[in-house]
């Protein structure tokens, strides 16, 4: 992983300027590459934005033109790269498209479709892709969709079939064994390193890396990173890590199966227990760890575990484990996250609660992996 520490960020009206320049160079370059020979009337709608985080530019928009005498109209997502603001991975529009293009060709691992790629910054100051929008609903983070949001108004049922898609959607992407785009994620690899070696080789040069940024729990994090190091589990296991796997980035269809999962920055290799002890820690973290209760047809993790077994799943070693390697990755992520939170206006205070719900959960983690290990 490679990182970026950004600039200051923009203020409200930097970012329309912004947008509107970027709609401009947009529509100047778009026509000739989008649009069929003999097309006339070519327009842009005005750019929408997702309440997004700072992994990059997303833009909705609607491309138009006539053929004909007919009207035709394409819903499209801009996705470019962040040259500023980075969090976690190493910003790459051009691989994560590539990645959505590979793993989109597997059953039961729906992504958006890809319209087209621009690895030449001089387009629009950054590298980016276009894919189609997706129609349908995607639970929120902000505020916890186990609190507030759609995801509230289902019944009990509704919300357990929702759930269960989403398990299958992560067992499918745990599924793929096609050795091409397990090399193509993979990458150039040292001699005799597992996979999981090579992930957590990159965690430590990242926190190296972002050292200076840890504000809250700098030491309970380095304890944590030398448990992970020291009680790694001996598995050469190996297959698609997703690297964000979580409710929070899955679009769902109005009868609540799966449309599309989303943010394929982090996705790896390794074993899948990198991937569930994500989802597990995610949740605890939108949900307990904000003082929340589950709904009715939410599964806990017990429940999830067995479920996403009794699905095709294969988990690997501990979970108690990836749970706390998951937490570690997220304190370092909210961590640099509070920093940028406070850069745009938000109280320092809001900002620092962020990194400290997950520190939380690495306090927990960490005591219950060292339990386990001592009681097996």
């Amino acid at each position: 992983m490679e990182h970026s520490k950004g600039d200051e960020m923009a203020g409200p009206v930097d970012r329309t300027a912004r947008e509107t320049d970027l709609r401009g160079r947009l529509l100047a370059w778009l026509p000739a590459r989008l649009a069929p020979v003999g097309h006339e009337d070519f327009s842009l709608s005005a750019f929408t934005a997702p309440d997004a985080g700072y992994s990059g530019t997303t833009a909705f928009f609607t491309a138009a033109w006539t053929l004909g005498g007919r009207p035709t109209r394409h819903e499209l997502v801009l996705r470019m790269q962040s040259q500023v603001h980075q969090v976690f991975v190493a910003p790459d529009a051009i691989r994560q498209a590539e990645v959505m293009r590979r793993l989109g060709g597997h059953p039961g691992v729906p992504t958006p479709e890809i319209v087209l790629t621009e690895a030449d910054p001089a387009v629009l100051g950054a590298p980016f892709y276009l894919m189609k929008r997706v129609e349908g609903r995607v639970p929120s983070d902000v505020p916890s969709w186990h609190k507030r949001g759609w995801t509230t108004e289902l019944t009990q049922a509704q919300r357990a079939r929702m759930y269960d898609n989403a398990l299958q959607s992560l067992v499918a992407v745990h599924a793929i064994g096609d050795a091409d785009d397990l090399a193509f994620l993979r990458g150039p690899v040292p001699d005799g390193k597992s996979a999981l070696e090579r992930y957590l080789d990159d965690l430590l040069a990242w926190h190296t890396w972002c050292a200076d940024d840890l504000r809250v729990g700098a030491d309970l994090i380095r304890r944590a990173l030398d448990v992970i190091v020291d009680t790694r589990p001996d598995t050469a296991t190996e297959g698609v890590v997703w690297g964000d796997a979580r409710v929070g980035n899955i679009c769902f269809a109005d009868d609540l199966s799966v449309a599309a999962l989303f943010d394929w920055e982090g996705a790896t290799t390794g074993p899948p227990g990198i991937d569930l002890g994500w989802w597990l820690m995610f949740e605890r973290y939108l949900c307990e760890a904000l003082g929340f209760t589950r709904q009715p047809g939410t599964p806990d993790d017990e429940a999830i575990l067995r479920r996403y077994e009794e699905l095709g799943g294969k988990p690997t070693g501990d979970v108690a484990y990836y749970r706390l390697l998951a937490a570690v990755v997220l304190a370092l992520i909210t961590n640099r996250l509070a920093i940028l939170l406070t850069r745009d206006g938000l109280d320092e205070a809001t900002a620092r609660s962020y990194p400290r719900t997950a520190l939380a959960l690495v306090e927990e983690y960490l005591a219950d992996h060292t339990t386990r290990r001592r009681t097996t």
